[in-house]
């Protein structure tokens, strides 16, 4: 402690001299002087706390978001979008396949191994591998036109979570808490969670690029679920709590002091934020991962499997004012878990449906009951789907051009399905959703303009969907 105190001495004392236009700026005179202070001040303090809770653009339908990301591209003829025809042409290479780029070309239609029924008053036909989630269609909006840009998944995962193929623009959740900051002071506006591996791409997934440090995500393995061992180094077993907070605000003090002389630095005022955020989480951390806080009932809604207790989690976190949750689906420690389709589609989905199936279920009940789902846009998907054909004898290879994903909650029209793929199930043909068209959506939602969300870097105005995007307002309720 005496050492920092006296090198915020120090500091002071060999503080350069203002120059003349900081002195006329810090000394103006009378009350022209005084409303600039008062200017200076407002500027500073909302700089101080860049996670504060902003106004939105318009009112908006959802106040925070979970994303239950699928990487490895789940096959939309296996899972939500039925294709009957497929099975009466098994085997076959239609015309409509043909004109498509896939790899194994000469590989014809291959039937989904599972089967169809329809659920819920909608109608909707789900595969036998999502029983669960079948139960929740009628709070669902299933969009089926999905397309994007690349079939490679480093590119097709970076393309859905940053709106761009390279890991260099700010993600999903960093722009959403830019936009609209969080409803916590105690932890991060935007956590990304996972079992085991990260979705491939990494820290992209949940950066927050040329933003403010402040905004980017905080990335948690969700594989020891102990609430002390979520986050490690996390506590000072060596200090009490009021001599921490000593220590933290004397080197805030000493680094903006510092701040003060370099006028501006990014890495510096992430680096103040970062450490108040540090001293604040090792107390609400434990406690917000701690699921043995829950009733044995809702214990057992989730169910045991590392993917449920992530979606335990992920309500916990928004219920403690988080405001963008992404929860990433691996299974034994593979990044892009869903691409087991190439080789085995029988097992590899089926396992794949069957660690999530019974948490994904449960979040939506679990946030219906409670009165959130109506606030909370909840988004389930991968980056793109895979192709109706065959890849050897059990697989399918990726598709691009048409695959599915779904939405809940949060303002988007319940027990409904958007657009369509062909007969088969291999391109979208009828209103067509880009990646782009769905951040657009999700920005919407949440009641901001993704026109208006930029950010000046480099000379130019940057935004989640750079020229592209439109909101598919037949979706909203």
């Amino acid at each position: 402690m005496q050492f920092l105190e006296h090198e915020l001495a120090y500091r002071r004392a060999t503080a350069r001299q203002f120059t003349r236009r900081e002195a006329l700026l810090k000394m103006g005179a009378g009350i022209g002087g005084i409303g600039l202070a008062s200017m200076l001040g407002t500027a500073q303090a909302a700089g101080a706390s860049p996670l504060a809770p902003k106004r939105p653009h318009f009112a908006p339908r959802a106040k925070r978001l979970i994303q239950l990301f699928m990487p490895g591209g789940p096959s939309q003829v296996d899972t939500f979008d039925y294709k009957p025809a497929i099975a009466q042409h098994a085997g076959e290479r239609p015309a409509c396949v043909d004109r498509k780029s896939l790899r194994n070309t000469k590989m014809g239609l291959m039937p989904s191994p599972f089967g169809f029924q329809q659920y819920g008053q909608c109608g909707k036909w789900v595969s036998d591998i999502f029983p669960e989630t079948a139960q929740c269609v009628d709070d669902i909006c299933f969009v089926h036109s999905m397309h994007t840009d690349i079939p490679e998944h480093a590119g097709g995962i970076l393309m859905t979570n940053v709106g761009a193929l390279q890991p260099n623009r700010p993600s999903l959740g960093a722009w959403l808490t830019y936009g609209l900051g969080a409803e916590t002071e105690n932890l991060p506006g935007f956590v990304a969670l996972s079992p085991r591996a990260q979705p491939r791409g990494g820290l992209a997934n949940w950066g927050n690029a040329f933003l403010p440090g402040a905004y980017a995500g905080a990335y948690v393995n969700i594989e020891k679920m102990t609430p002390d061992a979520v986050i490690r180094d996390l506590k000072n077993t060596g200090l009490s709590r009021a001599e921490q907070r000593k220590q933290a605000d004397l080197l805030a003090k000493i680094n903006r002091l510092h701040l003060q002389r370099l006028e501006r630095d990014q890495n510096l005022e992430a680096g103040i934020q970062a450490m108040e955020m540090a001293f604040r989480m090792q107390f609400s951390v434990p406690e917000v991962f701690d699921v043995s806080r829950e009733s044995e009932e809702t214990r057992k809604l989730y169910g045991e499997s590392e993917f449920a207790k992530g979606c335990l989690i992920a309500r916990r976190l928004i219920e403690d004012g988080v405001r963008v949750v992404q929860l990433s689906h691996s299974i034994d420690g593979y990044d892009i878990a869903w691409d087991t389709g190439h080789g085995d589609i029988v097992g590899g989905h089926a396992k794949l449906a069957q660690a999530c199936d019974q948490g994904i279920a449960a979040l939506l009940k679990d946030l219906k009951g409670r009165g959130l789902l109506e606030e909370t846009l909840v988004v389930w998907g991968g980056e793109f789907g895979r192709a109706p054909t065959s890849e050897g004898a059990k697989g399918r290879d990726h598709d691009h051009y048409g695959y599915t994903i779904w939405m809940a909650g949060g303002g988007v029209k319940p027990g409904f399905s958007y657009g369509a793929t062909d007969e088969f199930g291999l391109s979208a043909v009828e209103k067509r959703v880009h990646v782009h068209d769905l951040n657009a959506t999700i920005l919407h939602l949440m009641g901001l303009d993704h026109e208006k969300l930029t950010y000046r870097y480099s000379g130019r105005d940057y935004r989640l969907t750079d020229v592209h995007g439109h909101v598919v307002r037949d979706v909203i309720a």
